[in-house]
């Protein structure tokens, strides 16, 4: 039995090495945008809008909501050089706005930065409530100017 599991530990690693061999640095780039964007979708949809929507306010869980948007997001200044479009293999929904407006997409960016640090800085449900149209706002707005819609 052991060395079935040594084996199928073996096999598991070697497909995770091929399939991270395949992929190049901008695959690697969108990838990393992604995770920043489904840890920010997770943490809205999970904690931060039940609470706004009526739950129940839980200072805990809404800094642990926001320690997993930083978390995932911790590279972001890195992901939007010219070179970083798309990936080689994975694609993007990053509309080449992104590129052609550096100056909004950069204003937009701040924007974002500002609303998640002064959500961060809540200590209580009403300056949470308060702080979060802010922050929705800026992810909104974000997401309409710069990221392309499902297809």
């Amino acid at each position: 039995m052991l060395k079935i599991s040594a084996f199928l530990s073996a096999a598991a690693l070697g497909l995770m090495l091929a399939s991270s061999a395949q992929a190049g640095p901008l695959d690697d780039i969108v990838n990393a945008r992604q995770a920043c964007m489904k840890a920010n979708g997770k943490a809205m949809g999970g904690t931060l809008v039940p609470i706004v929507k009526g739950g129940a306010y839980d200072a805990a869980a809404v800094q642990t909501a926001i320690a997993s948007i930083e978390a995932a997001c911790g590279g972001w200044a890195g992901w939007w050089g010219p070179e970083a479009t798309a990936g080689e293999t994975v694609t993007s929904r990053a509309k080449p706005e992104i590129w052609t407006d550096k100056a909004g997409f950069d204003a937009a960016g701040a924007a974002y930065g500002a609303a998640l640090t002064a959500l961060k800085a809540t200590t209580d449900e009403a300056g949470f409530k308060a702080a979060f149209g802010a922050f929705g706002g800026a992810c909104q707005g974000c997401h309409e100017k710069y990221q392309a819609p499902k297809s």
